[in-house]
């Protein structure tokens, strides 16, 4: 048998028989994606709410698994290394931990359209994740952005009593 043949067996063979049929079926008796999609929204209008609240309410937002001092992800500790390098003081980071909360971990991801966790947001507005702050904080436009909105100084300045 070719390598060739051998990799369509796995294939098939790895596959339910449930895909196989259904991949056979005329396209008007497969599921409709966008019903199934539709179902698995989690965020309630309430959660929405709360959500909106928070991010709206802090300069800065961070959607994680673990804390800040105990980050439980290495994108989430990416992300907490990154704003303490840029030197966003943890006091003026208002994090939430999404794995002690089902609804708050599938419904982030629903409120900003973004699969993943974490999530950063800044002056009210999604920043995205890991990749997006590194990405960022690589081409200074994360300084600018938490310059901008007084989360940090701008470098160069001196804090009023230092010395220079």
């Amino acid at each position: 048998m070719s390598a060739a043949s051998w990799t369509g067996l796995l294939r098939t063979a790895a596959r339910p028989a449930s895909w196989t049929a259904q991949a056979r079926a005329p396209l008007a008796s497969r599921p409709n994606w966008a019903r199934i999609a539709s179902q698995h929204r989690n965020l309630s209008q309430d959660a929405r709410n709360k959500i909106d609240g928070v991010v709206n309410k802090h300069p800065l937002v961070l959607f994680m698994k673990g804390t800040p001092s105990m980050p439980q992800c290495g994108f989430s500790r990416a992300v907490c290394q990154i704003l303490e390098v840029q030197g966003v003081p943890e006091e003026k980071i208002v994090a939430f931990n999404c794995l002690e909360d089902q609804e708050l971990r599938e419904g982030i991801k629903e409120y900003s359209s973004w699969p993943t966790i974490p999530q950063l947001y800044i002056g009210g507005e999604f920043i995205g994740g890991c990749d997006i702050a590194l990405q960022m904080h690589q081409n200074g436009e994360l300084e600018k952005l938490l310059v901008e909105k007084g989360l940090v100084e701008a470098e160069g300045t001196a804090e009023p009593g230092a010395e220079a």
